[in-house]
């Protein structure tokens, strides 16, 4: 039944021309560029129909913490993540409670355990990157930025999480952990190409029998009976197979599960990396800033950067100019939607103290992408890179930035928010940084062509966290001598 009874108090309404359908091929097709013109017409807050849904979109990020801490009782964030987990993994897990799984998941990424998974990505990182070099020798090699920061990253974070060949580690082991996490990455970046069509159901059906091999697949590549063998798994990979098995979940569905966890916890550091380091090789200037950055620490290190089996959380920490170039890249690239379904009729309170009325049974949406992170208020220029827009004069990460002259408490917003940020976020950061220093330090990278231009977005991947390139950019490396 179409909402033609508007309530007193509810946010203006679009309905679009198609019936039922109303704006869903518009959403679908670049949710930016849309959310931008509904925006333009209708201001910071507005209700759209998206294919039989209600939709009410708010985009003043001084409210967004009304949201994102509001209880699960008013507007909850479970039953859209267990509707994706089961439409793109298949995934059906009994009593699934996602607040009481991150509870029991968040010792497991923080203070001793977050330094053995920072330790074990930096020692996995070199199996891959520098295996790899040492055996094709020490000539340019070409590839695309892509496939190259997300094979490497991927490769060593499932190491990392799932296990390796073996321990202590032998040439021969480590070049069977680089044979092995490659198929992982191949077998899972086919699937990662296909998840916007897994989530929106619109797979052809060659591609639907195409998705079925794939996650076949990769079940078999991370089913526990394969993973039992495996050394060094992480304490995380521990806990959560063990809460699987307290709640009775079979083998087959605790193998879509860790699927679903290899995608959850690697699926957006290596399109992160690929963003950062074209921005690099674009921006001469900010590529120097951080090679002095490095210098300086390389100088101040007790021991040689080169010699070292893990990066000291202290010098990961002492890297303004690269957190900078991070956040900036994050601010530009990163667009996952913070949904919330709304479980009672409510008055949702806005910061400039108006209010509205949203409906039981309709969904709730923040795109952080549009305001604050491009919002031209809070950001000049906001679709320029700028290594240095997060530092400030004084070497300092800037943390002040300001809209309608109000001071900013959620004025970036990459890892989420509220009651689902992003638990893996210092795992996710600390691996970057890593992949980036042990880069720049061991290997000379360009541009196959200066006059590349940054690619333009798939627009497929809105709401999916960190955006992908239309198509990958071609770049030569070496080992450095």
């Amino acid at each position: 039944m179409l909402k033609l009874d508007r309530r007193p108090g509810e946010p203006p309404l679009d309905l679009g021309s198609i019936p039922w359908l109303g704006h869903a091929l518009e959403f679908g097709k670049d949710a930016a560029s849309f959310l931008t013109r509904m925006k333009e017409k209708h201001g910071d807050i507005f209700t759209v129909l998206v294919g039989g849904r209600y939709v009410t979109v708010l985009l003043d990020p001084h409210s967004y913490d009304t949201v994102v801490w509001d209880l699960r009782t008013r507007l909850d964030f479970h039953p859209y993540a267990i509707f994706l987990m089961e439409r793109i993994f298949d995934l059906q897990l009994p009593n699934f409670n996602p607040s009481e799984e991150k509870a029991r998941m968040k010792p497991t990424l923080m203070h001793k355990d977050l330094q053995a998974l920072t330790e074990a990505m930096y020692t996995n990182l070199r199996t891959v990157l520098l295996g790899d070099s040492t055996e094709g020798g020490s000539g340019w090699q070409e590839k695309g930025l892509l496939e190259f920061s997300y094979s490497s990253l991927l490769s060593a974070g499932y190491l990392t999480l799932y296990g390796v060949e073996a321990s202590p580690r032998t040439h021969e082991s480590q070049a069977l952990d680089r044979d092995h996490s490659a198929d992982v990455f191949r077998t899972f970046r086919q699937l990662d190409l296909m998840l916007p069509k897994l989530a929106r159901g619109s797979l052809s059906v060659g591609d639907k029998d195409h998705a079925c091999s794939v996650k076949s697949r990769l079940w078999k590549l991370l089913s526990p009976a394969g993973l039992a063998s495996r050394a060094d798994r992480s304490s995380w990979l521990e806990s959560y197979l063990r809460h699987l098995e307290e709640m009775g979940v079979s083998e087959d569905m605790q193998a879509r599960a860790l699927v679903l966890q290899l995608w959850a916890t690697q699926g957006n550091m290596g399109p992160t990396a690929f963003w950062l380091l074209l921005f690099l090789l674009k921006n001469p200037e900010a590529l120097d800033a951080v090679h002095a950055e490095l210098k300086r620490i390389v100088w101040q290190a007790e021991k040689p950067v080169l010699q070292m089996t893990a990066l000291p959380q202290k010098i990961l920490d002492s890297m303004p100019v690269l957190d900078s170039v991070l956040n900036e890249t994050l601010r530009l690239t990163a667009a996952p939607f913070i949904t919330r379904e709304v479980m009672a009729d409510l008055a949702l309170p806005m910061a400039d103290r108006r209010e509205f009325s949203l409906r039981r049974g309709d969904r709730l949406l923040l795109f952080p992408f549009l305001s604050p992170q491009k919002d031209p208020e809070i950001y000049t220029e906001p679709e320029v890179f700028k290594y240095n827009r997060f530092l400030n004069p004084d070497g300092s990460e800037k943390k002040d930035f300001y809209k309608d002259g109000k001071r900013l408490k959620n004025y970036n917003m990459p890892w989420g928010a509220g009651h689902n940020q992003c638990l893996g976020k210092s795992y996710a950061i600390n691996s970057i940084k890593q992949f980036v220093v042990l880069l720049l330090t061991h290997f000379d990278l360009e541009l196959v062509s200066e006059d590349t231009e940054v690619p333009e977005f798939d627009l497929s991947r809105y709401g999916f966290g960190l955006m992908q390139p239309e198509e990958d950019v071609p770049i030569r490396y070496r080992t450095r001598l």
